[in-house]
């Protein structure tokens, strides 16, 4: 039987934990050879371990891809007072117990600040941001926000306790359904989509097993100050977004901003995608990735 629910999404073929230094564990899935080239997925919003990307393109491309649930979200134990950068702490813990040596990464959508300040310290040798969102917070960011953004961005900085009551209320089901009124016409033809669907809801509800709390944190981090410079990042970046990506979430500008702002970066725009394009595009992202992270 065809184990591919839809294109490029496949259940992971392994799955794992890791204790990490402090005695937390960390949840691990993987695709694709064992003894492939390692890329490591920082995941979106809300989402666990389960979802992947490019399944159909990984053994062509011989590619080991990885994905780790966060602190607090599918079956990694939540890290109290955890920012971006004991994220890095994390993965430089998660490398070293599955050998990852320095892997390339992914980082889609709300994993794009955790995956960035993967980069910023030195864990992964190359990076690829997808529909990734820009640092809200930042002031010549905040600007080019639609006002329900701004209100969100302003509430994280100035009454977090609030901003968190505010999140804790969307549970997989409303998220589901959030994710799907942002979208445009492209974006709805994938999430729809049954196989699609029901891989992403499934996600949605692993990830919010323990509660709301892990994606609520995820939240706030990425719409406040980040706690590094995305200009000192010395490894080269791939910036990639959708002509057609409509989300109010990702970056205001298509990751121009971004891309003037790290100094190795290329920003790729691909005419009539949407957000989801690390599904419709999986082999036009990774190749580049692997032959920069060389």
């Amino acid at each position: 039987m065809d184990r591919t629910l839809s294109p490029g999404v496949a259940p992971p073929d392994r799955l794992g934990t890791t204790v990490l230094p402090d005695g937390r564990r960390l949840g691990w899935s993987e695709w694709g050879p064992a003894d492939g080239r390692p890329v490591l997925l920082c995941p979106g919003a809300a989402t666990s371990r389960s979802l992947g990307f490019g399944s159909d393109v990984l053994d062509e491309l011989g590619v080991r891809s990885v994905s780790a649930d966060r602190p607090g979200l599918g079956v990694s134990d939540p890290a109290p007072a955890r920012d971006l950068r004991s994220w890095a702490d994390d993965v430089a813990a998660l490398v070293c117990d599955r050998e990852l040596d320095r892997p390339a990464a992914v980082g889609y959508s709300q994993g794009a600040p955790f995956a960035l300040a993967c980069a910023s310290a030195g864990v992964v040798g190359a990076l690829a941001v997808v529909s990734g969102t820009d640092e809200l917070a930042k002031p010549s960011v905040r600007a080019q926000l639609v006002p329900d953004v701004q209100r969100l961005v302003d509430l994280c900085a100035t009454d977090p306790v609030a901003a968190t009551a505010s999140f804790a209320r969307m549970g997989p089901p409303a998220m589901f359904e959030m994710v799907l009124a942002m979208s445009g016409e492209a974006d709805r033809a994938i999430y729809s989509h049954p196989a699609f669907a029901a891989a992403y809801r499934r996600a949605l509800e692993e990830a919010c097993a323990q509660g709301p709390h892990g994606y609520v944190v995820d939240t706030v981090l990425s719409m406040t100050r980040w706690p590094f410079e995305v200009s000192g990042i010395a490894g080269p970046v791939d910036l990639w977004y959708g002509s057609a990506d409509t989300s109010p979430v990702h970056s205001p500008d298509a990751g121009a901003g971004l891309a003037a702002r790290i100094p190795n970066a290329r920003r790729h725009v691909v005419d009539g995608a949407g957000g989801a394009l690390l599904w419709t595009e999986a082999a036009r992202i990774l190749a580049p990735l692997l032959e920069r992270a060389q």
